[in-house]
């Protein structure tokens, strides 16, 4: 994760995905994502309550992903390596199931 401004950050390793998804409206479902990382790449220590919002499309194509401290826009930004491992999990067959019951719903 990159702290917006700082030139240096460290990448995390997802371990653990918990999941739900949303309908927003006819274009767009929320996926939010808790997470746990590897004991190897721990959350900075300044981070409280952190997820991650996929905005997906009905299709379930990820479109943003914004890290999330406490419900709102973080101040830390995702590494390439980080969007990589979370876009990976948005196209399990699970989370796709869950964004098609989304829409449907």
């Amino acid at each position: 994760m990159i702290r917006y401004g700082d030139e240096r950050w460290t990448e995390l390793r997802f371990a653990k995905f918990e999941y739900t998804a949303e309908r927003r409206d006819t274009q767009w479902v929320d996926v939010e994502l808790k997470v746990e990382t590897s004991e190897q790449t721990p959350l900075p220590t300044d981070v409280i309550d952190f997820s991650i919002l996929a905005v997906c499309t009905h299709n379930g194509h990820p479109i943003q992903l914004v890290a999330m401290e406490e419900g709102c826009d973080s101040e830390y930004q995702l590494t390439d390596s980080e969007k990589e491992q979370i876009e990976a999990f948005v196209r399990s067959p699970d989370v796709q199931a869950a964004i098609r019951g989304a829409v449907l719903a």
